[in-house]
């Protein structure tokens, strides 16, 4: 299966904080389900980078697309 790369950067460090428990709990549900093969914060917290186990291109965009964060303002 292809894997796909998407990094995301925080956009507004408040709405960031506030949402980061359940942009953790979305992807922490998809590595349970085999569909995040490895996800991290950069090391100078300016946003995070996710690796998708999909299919397709189009599979793994709705996977980022449907994360919080992404639907609060990040881009995939």
């Amino acid at each position: 299966m292809p894997y796909f790369v998407a990094f995301l950067n925080k956009v507004d460090p408040k709405k960031d904080k506030e949402l980061l428990e359940i942009h953790i709990d979305y992807l922490n549900k998809h590595i349970e389900l085999g569909n995040i093969y490895a996800k991290g914060p950069f090391m100078d917290h300016s946003g995070g980078l996710i690796i998708y186990k999909a299919s397709d291109y189009d599979t793994a965009y709705k996977l980022a697309s449907e994360d919080p964060a992404v639907k609060e303002g990040s881009k995939p």
